[in-house]
């Protein structure tokens, strides 16, 4: 892991299109902002492990008739 040391305004940059930079550092916690091209995905990390979980949830749907998941999911919301 890299560490580097910023003050407020100052900046990072990685991979020649990203630019992350230190807005405001109050008590313990530090606000920043981040410039990336759309193409690029920033989500806070525990966003980001959410959407790993569904996707790993979703890849291990096997072959399931149509009508028997249909009824699961009913079943799913109805609780």
């Amino acid at each position: 892991m890299l560490v580097l040391s910023r003050r407020k305004e100052e900046s990072i940059i990685i991979n020649d299109d990203i630019e992350i930079t230190v807005l405001d550092i109050q008590n313990d916690q530090v606000r920043i902002g981040i410039k990336a091209p759309r193409h690029v995905s920033v989500h806070r990390k525990e966003i980001y492990l959410e959407i790993m979980e569904e996707n790993r949830k979703a890849a291990q749907v096997g072959n399931v008739p149509l009508d028997e998941f249909l009824k699961e999911k009913s079943r799913e919301t109805k609780t």
